[in-house]
């Protein structure tokens, strides 16, 4: 008998991966003390090696931070960690670099919430089937939003940038879930805090069909940035029924062609220690 399949479970739509969260820091030394030395991150060793940016390097994806004021992100980010058990212990040790800072994290029963230095929320993760076949990475964002919007944010993504969307629940509110990946999801999920204003920060997405998406946001008069011939930029989410803008968030939009696309990057095992060396595992 021939086996059948939902081939729907394997669509990824238009856009095919999260590559980085851009977040402004006002200080590198606290960055790296965070992102390198308290998650275990990898501090990218080819591009923004200087004092005044840095790219944190998480699987396939990477958080950018330049030195340009501060931005705290409305939400949180996931990040997945195969050293998920070592990271309670690395991240207590980190008090002492970041003492006098929104520096804190707590340990919960499968996960662990991290607060940087200016506020941004991480949830690390150990590796689990929940993520697919991510082993290190960042498997998803989720934004807070207003309440009443999330239908209108999933049929803004799947009509403009032709992306995989739904809308169901998620920690018991309504959330439109993208897929941005094989692997990776962003959630807007609707609250009723009150939310602060939009301060700059941005996401950056690669998509296969470059052009369309953007021809659909110049019809909208949505393109804020025309970047170069292979990225463009975008920030407001609109409600394409009556035009109204439901939520604000900068999109650094790349094609396939972006000289960035694919690019490999290095990723350290971070349980490495002069004390505890073992030759040959200084790579993830």
């Amino acid at each position: 008998m021939t086996q059948s399949y939902d081939r729907a479970t394997d669509d990824v739509g238009n856009i095919v991966s999260l590559e980085h969260v851009n977040v402004c820091v006002p200080d590198q030394a606290l960055a790296t003390s965070f992102y390198i030395s308290a998650l275990g991150l990898t501090r990218d060793p080819y591009m923004m090696t200087g004092v005044d940016n840095m790219w944190a390097n998480i699987g396939r994806s990477q958080f950018h931070l330049p030195t340009r004021g501060m931005h705290v992100l409305r939400g949180y980010t996931g990040l997945v960690m195969p050293w998920f058990d070592a990271l309670p212990a690395k991240l207590e040790a980190a008090r002492a670099l970041l003492m006098d800072t929104q520096y804190a994290f707590t340990v919960h029963n499968s996960h662990i919430d991290v607060t940087c230095p200016w506020g941004n929320r991480i949830r690390c993760h150990p590796v689990s089937p929940e993520f697919g076949t991510m082993t290190i990475g960042m498997p998803y964002v989720v934004l807070d939003v207003p309440t009443g919007t999330a239908i209108a944010i999933s049929d803004f993504y799947a009509k403009i940038l032709g992306a995989v969307t739904a809308v169901s629940a998620l920690n018991n509110a309504p959330a439109a879930r993208i897929t941005v990946g094989a692997d990776q999801k962003l959630f807007f999920r609707e609250t009723e805090r009150a939310l602060p204003e939009f301060d700059g920060h941005h996401i950056q997405i690669y998509v296969s069909d470059f052009s369309r998406p953007h021809e659909r946001l110049l019809e909208h008069n949505l393109i804020t940035e025309e970047s170069d011939a292979h990225q463009y930029r975008f920030e407001d989410i609109l409600n394409l029924d009556t035009g109204e803008k439901v939520f604000t968030l900068e999109h650094e939009v790349r094609s396939l062609r972006h000289p960035l696309y694919a690019r490999p990057l290095v990723n350290r095992n971070p349980a490495q220690m002069i004390s505890t060396y073992i030759p040959g595992q200084d790579a993830l």
